[in-house]
């Protein structure tokens, strides 16, 4: 009995190229969030500080 062919799918290697530049992608992707919190935490304290000095706030409890 002669059987049809049947279409193996041929399995590869890793792509080194293709994995260089997922990489790469995810890292910046990561990187640029991380870079934003830190921005947004520095602004944050800044302008806590500045309210500070003109005297809109203050850190002494008031009685």
């Amino acid at each position: 009995m002669a059987g049809g062919r049947i279409a193996h799918a041929t399995l590869k290697g890793p792509s080194v190229i293709k994995e260089i530049c997922i990489g790469l992608t995810l890292g910046l992707v990561a990187g640029g969030l991380w870079k934003m919190h830190h921005w947004n935490e520095q602004r944050k304290t800044r302008s806590f500080y500045d309210m500070l000095e003109k005297g809109q706030i203050s850190v002494v409890v008031e009685e």
